[in-house]
């Protein structure tokens, strides 16, 4: 191997994470905290004269051609660097690719984010398929209930799980293998519809591997996002769920004209596949060389090679064996992880409970109405399916402009000085009472118009959005190490409406034939005294859960 001089105090660029190596560092004649890249002076460019240049050659600090030129080998392939003081010199900036200088935090959130859209995707498609799949069954209101409630059994049945593995293996991996999960489940639906117990367990699949999904995210933030961008980017991540909302009710309705309701199934399905191979380009948490390329500003091909001699020699400082070691400590931490746990603690806090009965009552809003609304815009407004398909798109349409008005608002007053805790009321207030008075305005016979009535719901329930910055953010405030593990406990209670109140609002619907009776009123109800909990019980205090021996 050729050899590589290396003096700290030529470079210019500190790399910031030495802090963990510094074994490492001392091995190889570093400071801690002054390992450095570039050189000070002269800026690097780069040329690929040849790739075919067979021998070995040496890299010797302090010499230079005549040209300017350092042959730099250790393979039959070699390539060679052209160094310059002059800003105008001739060479080739590797700059590729182009997002490689963003933060690695917004490339999380911004791909998680994306893992929403398509989440919501594959939760809506049904609500728009559930009605040619009606009439090709032959199912009535009752039985059309049962089917869209499955996945919310499912997605009951992973929250405390995915939060608690999130806390272990971390929110990345989980929210990877939840994506899968129910992206294969959902390519499954069509084969099954026609036996219900099979459709059935495929969408409990679809709900658990969507499940596991708020947790994972909600480690994510809470691991890597500073409290002051913390609305911002809780309401980008679970903003993609309206955004991937108003793309599956876009997108189903011609695709089941087209090619059949089967086809949202296995498109959707896709998506959610393709995600996951990209996804694994995205790293948690860069490693020591690639730290150096994230920060570098003018990374040439000596940065490349000193990388690689990085990655060679003083990886087996790092012993490549540390990654199936680290497995193997999450699988121990695993067996004991949940005695660990402060579950005492928890059900002791009121704000706690707060959080608790707040997310069952905006639930039953959301998941009923995300259910029904496509139906009873078709049988109460009399609407064909694509009509109906392009008016529910309005609220998460709203929704999505809601959602970022209101985290600049919630954030703008943290900033202010605003207590957390009075800011969080302030907008899970407006989250509940604002779909509330709206639903009222729709049950009533006041006379109006169905494209008055779609205004008046859709206003209601993108104002409900407000919740991100309230109600979603309160877990990660009180308590950013278990934020995972709050959220899988307050999202199993919240899943429970999917459960009872998407069914049960089918069989009222049998019984009553009211859509008042059946679909908005007992939302409303839950919106009110939602409310009324949440102002009296609700804290954004951080509070330490200590587990009582």
């Amino acid at each position: 191997m050729a050899n590589l001089q290396i003096k700290p105090e030529n470079w210019r660029f500190c790399a910031p994470y030495c802090n963990g190596v510094k074994s490492i560092c001392r091995n190889h004649g570093f400071r801690p905290n002054r390992l450095r890249l570039f050189a000070a002076k002269s800026r690097l460019k780069v040329r690929v004269l040849s790739t075919s240049v067979k021998g070995k050659g040496d890299i010797v600090e302090g010499e230079r051609s005549s040209e300017g030129l350092k042959r730099i080998g250790g393979s039959d392939e070699s390539v060679s660097v052209l160094e310059s003081d002059d800003e105008s010199g001739l060479g080739i900036e590797l700059n590729w690719p182009p997002w490689k200088d963003i933060p690695q935090r917004y490339k999380l959130i911004g791909t998680t984010s994306l893992a929403f859209v398509v989440c919501n995707m594959d939760k809506v498609n049904l609500s728009i398929a559930i009605i040619p799949m009606s009439h090709q069954f032959g199912w009535n209101s009752s039985t059309a209930g049962v089917v869209q409630s499955s996945f919310f059994w499912g997605y009951a049945l992973s929250q405390l799980p995915g939060g608690w593995l999130a806390k272990i293996f971390g929110g990345k991996r989980v929210l990877e293998v939840g994506v899968l999960a129910w992206s294969l489940a959902t390519i499954c639906v069509p084969f099954s519809a026609g036996f219900i117990p099979g459709l059935v367990l495929s969408r409990i699949l679809v709900g658990i591997g969507e499940g596991v999904s708020p947790s994972a995210a909600t480690d994510l933030i809470a691991r890597s996002i500073p409290l002051e961008e913390r609305s911002r980017a809780v309401a980008f991540v679970f903003g993609g769920l309206s955004v991937g909302s108003v793309i599956g009710l876009l997108l189903a309705p011609p695709l089941i004209q087209t090619f059949g309701w089967e086809s949202v199934f296995y498109l959707f399905g896709i998506f959610g596949i393709i995600w996951c191979l990209g996804f694994e380009f995205v790293e948690e948490k860069p490693s020591l060389v690639g730290e150096y390329f994230l920060h570098s500003q003018r990374l040439g091909v000596s940065g490349v090679i000193y990388a690689c001699f990085l990655a060679s020699n003083i990886g087996r400082s790092l012993n490549v064996a540390s990654m199936s070691q680290s497995w193997r400590t999450s699988f121990e931490e695993l067996a004991g992880s949940l005695k660990d746990v402060p579950w005492k603690a928890f059900f002791e806090s009121p704000a706690v409970w707060a959080m608790i009965y707040a997310h069952f009552c905006g639930s039953w809003g959301h998941y009923t109405c995300l259910s029904w609304l496509p139906t009873y815009f078709s049988e109460e407004l009399n609407l064909n399916l694509t009509e109906a398909a392009w008016v529910s798109v309005l609220p998460p349409l709203a929704s999505v402009v809601v959602t970022n008005l209101a985290a600049q608002f919630a954030d703008y007053l943290i900033s202010r000085g605003v207590e957390n805790t009075r800011v969080r009321k302030i907008c899970q207030t407006i989250a509940f009472l604002s779909p509330a008075a709206c639903m009222t305005l729709s049950s009533i016979d006041f006379g109006f118009p169905p494209w008055e009535v779609v205004g008046i719901l859709s206003a209601g329930l993108a104002l409900s959005s407000f919740a991100l910055s309230g109600l979603y953010c309160t877990h990660q405030d009180i308590s950013p190490e278990y934020a995972s593990v709050l959220l899988g406990i307050t999202n199993t209670v919240g899943a429970v409406p999917g459960i009872v109140g998407v069914a049960l609002t089918g069989f009222l619907l049998d019984s009553t034939h009211s859509w008042s009776l059946s679909l908005f009123a007992p939302s409303i109800f839950f919106y009110l005294t939602g409310t009324v909990v949440w102002l009296v019980f609700a804290s954004s205090k951080p509070q330490s859960f200590k587990k009582e021996d």
